[in-house]
């Protein structure tokens, strides 16, 4: 396996990587009429720059863990404020409603790349509960790629 600047060996290539750059950028052929207009049309075999369905629906599982949790928590500061302040529990300033509410809504964002990155990309691995691991693998993978890219 090549090495990386660092002199860890890289992770390997997924199926669904590209091979360079210009393979990247090749479009898919147009289908025929025939296939276009037939009420059945033929099945396609996945194309090597696709994600696996079991990659995706695991990648959107994470997804909407890790970024609904902190969306709903974001929604959610400015009514459980309001009622705080309407039953004279405690006096909250008004920025800090709206940083709390900022901070979580961020997070959710955040959120949204750690459930891409923290799936397992390996179809038959299904990975942690966490998915530390697989996080520091695809970030590697990650990096990897956009360092190939930028070199010409």
């Amino acid at each position: 396996m090549p090495s990386n600047p660092q002199g860890q060996s890289s992770p390997k290539k997924l199926p669904f990587e590209p091979k360079s750059a210009k393979s990247a950028q090749k479009k898919a052929p147009k289908p025929s009429n025939s296939a276009r207009f037939s009420p059945n049309p033929p099945r396609r075999a996945p194309q090597s720059g696709t994600i696996p369905e079991v990659v995706s629906r695991r990648m959107a599982k994470r997804m909407v863990v890790f970024c609904g949790i902190p969306t709903l928590l974001g929604l959610a500061t400015l009514p459980l404020s309001y009622w705080i302040i309407a039953q004279d529990l405690m006096d909250l300033p008004n920025v800090a409603v709206i940083l709390v509410s900022l901070l979580f809504l961020g997070l959710s964002v955040l959120g949204l790349s750690y459930g891409v990155l923290s799936a397992s990309w390996d179809e038959d691995q299904p990975g942690s509960w966490l998915g530390i691991s697989e996080f520091q693998l695809n970030w590697q993978r990650l990096l990897t790629s956009w360092q190939e890219r930028r070199q010409p």
